[in-house]
């Protein structure tokens, strides 16, 4: 399927003339950023919204023109406390949900943490790893019988997926030197496996998995890597695409990052984002050469199923449950 849209599609470009009266949808980390646009532009199209967060406060807060709208009779958004960080946070959500016994059309798995300095979960797993793969891991699935037949999930990956691929003999850098761009890279890595694996096991069901990437976009996530070091990265960028004859790179708004989610969720043809990477409104092509930081491409390796399946059952092994 060819696709009008591209990098400077926004959430309201790709929604355009959509309505999702009827449609529910979770979106996790909604208490910032990418999470709050997703919500925002979902329930502007008429969904009801389960926005999750660690931080209640902050997420009311942040969405308070989402329950606004929602209140002016446009969809409908609730929130659910959620901590990826700690299991018994991710199965005392999940064991609502369940009761709840209401089903999900689209689950958007969008939280998430970079770069994080050295540290553990709840569950003594290394942060960047714990959070933005076991937790997603442990809660999509405690919660997959409640997406319905025809569902999607989309899962936030990244081009930081080409730093590293998961690390299934070291995930805790144990006896690794720990690099929190390495550590990103391998929770990113496995956010895409996880949807490789995760759509290969529901397809049957009529349930698609995609992996998305946002695109560069100044928020929050970046709090752990400091204005200098930022500044610095970009102007290496700059300078690898002025040696290119490329222009300059420049950030993405919000609106803009959280097109390619909303668009894999609910715009695009699920037989062609199912089990695939996506960036920009549109499906990556898998490259495995050189490539400047901020050009399209997704690493083979982060598509590959053996590499997918293996990764399933070693999670399994970690939060203590089969799915």
């Amino acid at each position: 399927m060819t696709t009008s849209f591209g990098a400077t599609s926004t959430t309201d470009d790709v929604l355009a003339g959509i309505d999702l009266s009827g449609k529910r949808i979770l979106v996790t980390g909604v208490s910032a950023g990418l999470g709050v646009e997703t919500a925002r532009a979902l329930v502007a199209h008429g969904a009801s919204v389960v926005g999750a967060a660690r931080d209640l406060g902050k997420a009311e807060a942040a969405t308070a023109t989402v329950r606004a709208a929602a209140a002016g009779g446009n969809g409908a958004f609730d929130l659910i406390e959620l901590d990826l960080a700690s299991f018994a946070s991710i199965r005392a959500a999940t064991d609502r949900l369940v009761a709840d016994n209401r089903p999900f059309d689209v689950v958007i798995a969008n939280a998430g943490v970079m770069a994080a300095p050295f540290g553990r979960t709840a569950d003594g797993f290394e942060t960047q790893f714990g959070t933005n793969h076991l937790g997603h891991f442990l809660f999509v699935n405690r919660i997959a019988g409640l997406i319905q037949p025809g569902g999607r999930l989309v899962v936030l990956s990244s081009s930081g997926h080409r730093f590293a691929d998961v690390d299934l003999d070291d995930p805790n850098f144990e006896r690794t030197p720990y690099d929190p761009w390495i550590a990103y890279g391998h929770s990113k890595t496995a956010n895409a496996l996880f949807a490789v694996e995760f759509d290969r096991r529901h397809r049957a069901r009529g349930i698609r998995a995609a992996a998305v990437h946002p695109g560069g976009i100044n928020t929050e996530l970046g709090r752990h890597v400091g204005a200098d070091a930022l500044k610095a990265m970009i102007e290496r960028i700059n300078a690898e695409l002025a040696a290119a004859g490329k222009p300059p790179y420049s950030w993405k708004t919000i609106p803009q990052g959280a097109a390619t989610s909303v668009w894999a969720g609910v715009v695009a043809d699920a037989d062609e984002v199912g089990g695939r990477y996506c960036e920009n409104c549109h499906v990556s092509e898998v490259t495995d050469g050189v490539i400047n930081p901020v050009a399209e491409g997704v690493r083979s390796y982060a598509l590959d199923p053996d590499r997918a399946r293996a990764l399933w059952a070693k999670s399994e092994e970690l939060v203590g449950e089969q799915f």
